[in-house]
């Protein structure tokens, strides 16, 4: 069936867009050796000749893989060389797009009000706060430092925050930090009274943190050195060894991830340990921090929920005889007891309940209604909707005290800045608190739609596009590039970027698929996309591509594509079964040897994504996940052109897998197109981590399809 439909997708082959127009001068490829390796499974071997590329070592690769991954760096700068200048343009444009000196909107916390700085030219914030009431800072009170980035993070090529937090009486400040990018954290605390770092340091622990009532008290995640994602929870007491720390909770089912955080109403550090389908929820009281956790919503099969106290009760979401979610409120002693359970917001077939805040003057809900995220806000006995509009996307935003007087939400789309409102819990008054500033843009000049595109089996897929009407022309002739993920029920939402305008000024309409996998239609379009349904994934982002063509949408030999991570697993799917409908491809971190990593446990997160992709220890799993894993479908015939990224210190998608996957696509296709490989050596799956180093690796991509697109409309 799929052979059929690649033979009738056979139309308009690109052309090669190589870096000088003579061929006998272009830079020569690197070539892998190829040792052929055994991949062993249940249900047959198979042979790798790239295996010798994966060094699992979390420290320093082995002096061949570097030589290897070095000279593909070269290969890409030599074959980019002749687009430096349109490079070094997108970067100034983007840049001038960017406030340097830009903060964001304070928000309440504790008596505080906490706030981020940039200062202009510094690629990270600086971490402030300023007393104040839950109505508004005191502008008498003095400003104080929490966190300097910046100072942190001189001397690291990678620097990043996982996560911060503040001891209940406002005297520790304790954060994570990463230097290289592979989520591995160091735990820290700074007292903030005396304006010193402590002692204290715990390497090895994930993001989450979370204070215990005594504000000396402190929870958090030792890494699992294997899967890197989950891991125990231990106690640390401020100024002790960290060998006297006390172990609290070790989750024994290796395929659920564990998280630290505190309730809203501060009673109880929450330990939540969920899956793709399953959840539980575990608490230990804020103010006994020695107690044992005890389970407070237990464990069910193919029930998941999250839970959130405040005002003496438990507030679930669960999707337990509600498929796409519902909100319960559940009584502190007895919050299992489903017969005690009094319905907030009850099951619906065409909204989906995504999440939820709690305050002590209402509770404000996310939900989403045909693809599109609105805020609601239950107050003074009724409900409300907040903000929603179509092709945008309406989310709550930062909340940190149930005390605060306001109810925070942001607005945005693919055309519009960023907004952050206040929306007044008492007198219902709103006030913008930040419009997202946007040098040398002009929102007038661009225009933004929904289209719904048909897949083959009549499903009606969602698609978000934005364009700037006096440069693109919707008459079948402008350059498309469609942007996909479709993984993990995670919605890819239309949100503004600043730098998006660089394509559309050019001519470009920029378009997301909203493909099945995602949940932008309800829970039933994720589970239409996992498992032994992902083929529709696939599928779908191909129709949408040819719908846009025929609506005249794009230009039929200009339509580009770009993925990352599970949606760069999507872009080396399509690149096998349809290549002849793309002009070219960006895969970024791609999960393109999915078969060979869903069979290795000592892989992060493979055990914890058997029940996202399969467990190919069952022969079904196995050959489904066989039947698309772009690694292993790689063929003799012509690709597009292709520029694919990776992190040497990646912990999602480890760098071996976009690293083989180059080497053996090279080895194996048929045409002379470029085929491009960028592997950042000093980061992970993020990429680059500060505000303008990031801009050099969009640029870089944006000059690949722009490229592309101009010699085609040489032609």
């Amino acid at each position: 069936m799929f052979r059929a439909w690649l033979l009738a997708l056979t139309m308009l082959a690109p052309a090669a867009p190589a870096a000088t127009d003579d061929p006998a001068a272009a830079p020569v490829p690197p070539v892998a050796a190829r040792h052929p390796h055994v991949v062993k499974s249940p249900h047959g071997e198979r042979i790798d000749d790239y295996h010798w590329l994966r060094d699992d070592d979390p420290k320093a690769k082995r002096p061949e893989i570097l030589a290897h991954l070095r000279a593909e760096n070269d290969y890409t700068a030599k074959m980019l060389a002749p687009l430096a200048p349109l490079q070094a343009e997108l970067v100034a444009e983007m840049r001038s797009r960017i406030k340097e000196d830009d903060d964001s909107p304070p928000v309440y916390d504790q008596g505080w009000w906490v706030w981020r700085e940039y200062a202009a030219g510094a690629e990270y914030p600086v971490h402030k706060r300023r007393r104040g009431s839950p109505e508004r800072p005191d502008p008498k009170a003095r400003v104080e430092v929490l966190l300097d980035e910046p100072a942190r993070a001189a001397g690291h090529a990678y620097w990043n925050v996982g996560s911060m937090a503040v001891s209940p009486d406002g005297r520790y400040l304790a954060w994570t930090e990463d230097t290289a990018g592979r989520r591995m954290h160091t735990l820290r605390i700074r007292d903030l009274v005396r304006g010193v770092d402590l002692p204290d340091a715990i390497p090895g622990v994930l993001e989450s943190l979370a204070w215990a009532a005594d504000g000396r008290t402190l929870f958090y995640i030792r890494q699992d050195p294997v899967t890197l994602q989950s891991g125990p929870v231990w106690r640390h007491r401020v100024g002790t060894p960290a060998g006297d720390d006390v172990l609290v909770y070790d989750e024994p089912d290796p395929t659920l991830f564990t998280d630290v955080h505190l309730s809203a109403s501060r009673r109880y550090v929450v330990i939540a340990v969920s899956g793709f389908d399953t959840a539980e929820t575990l608490a230990v009281p804020a103010a006994r921090p020695t107690e044992p956790p005890r389970v407070v919503l237990a464990r069910r099969e193919k029930v998941r929920h999250s839970a959130d106290h405040l005002r003496g009760r438990w507030i679930v979401r669960t999707n337990e005889n509600a498929p796409n979610f519902r909100l319960v409120q559940a009584p502190e002693s007895a919050p299992d007891d489903r017969r005690r359970w009094k319905t907030l917001v009850p099951a619906r077939a065409t909204a989906t309940l995504e999440g939820f805040a709690l305050f002590e003057r209402g509770i404000a809900i996310e939900e989403r209604v045909e693809a599109d995220r609105r805020v609601r806000l239950f107050s003074g006995g009724r409900w409300q909707t907040v903000a929603g509009a179509p092709a945008s996307t309406a989310s709550l935003g930062e909340h940190r005290d149930p005390r605060a007087a306001h109810l925070r939400f942001t607005v945005t789309s693919l055309v519009r800045p960023t907004e952050t409102w206040d929306h007044h819990l008492a007198s219902g008054a709103r006030t913008l608190r930040k419009r997202q500033p946007v040098p040398n843009y002009d929102a007038a000049l661009y225009r933004s739609e929904r289209f719904w595109a048909p897949a083959r089996d009549g499903a009606r897929v969602p698609v978000t596009l934005a364009w700037r009407p006096d440069r693109a022309r919707l008459d079948g002739t402008a350059p498309l590039l469609l942007i996909g993920y479709g993984a993990y029920g995670s919605s890819y939402d239309p949100a503004f970027s600043s730098n998006r305008p660089s394509l559309m000024d050019r001519g470009f309409v920029v378009a997301i698929a909203h493909v099945r996998g995602g949940a932008e239609l309800g829970e039933g379009w994720y589970e239409a996309g996992r498992l032994l349904h992902k083929w529709n994934t696939f599928n779908d982002f191909v129709d949408v591509a040819e719908a846009l063509v025929r609506q005249q949408r794009a230009a039929p030999d200009k339509v580009f594509a770009s993925g990352g991570s599970a949606g760069g697993l999507l872009m080396g799917v399509v690149a096998n079964v349809a290549p002849r409908r793309f002009a070219g491809i960006a895969a970024d971190v791609p999960f393109v040897d999915a078969l060979t990593t869903m069979l290795d446990e000592t892989i992060p997160l493979t055990v914890n994504e058997w029940t996202q992709w399969g467990d190919p220890r069952e022969k079904a799993a196995h050959d489904y996940i066989l039947s698309y894993s772009p690694y292993d479908n790689i063929r003799a015939q012509d690709y597009p052109p292709m520029l694919v990224t990776t992190g040497l210190w990646d912990s999602q998608v480890q760098y071996f897998e976009p690293v083989k996957y180059v080497a053996k696509l090279r080895a194996t296709k048929t045409d002379r197109h470029p085929l491009l490989l960028h592997v950042n050596m000093d980061a992970g799956h993020g990429g680059a981590s500060g505000r303008f180093e990031v801009l050099a690796e969009i640029a870089r991509e944006y000059a690949f399809f722009i490229d592309l697109a101009q010699r085609r409309a040489r032609r």
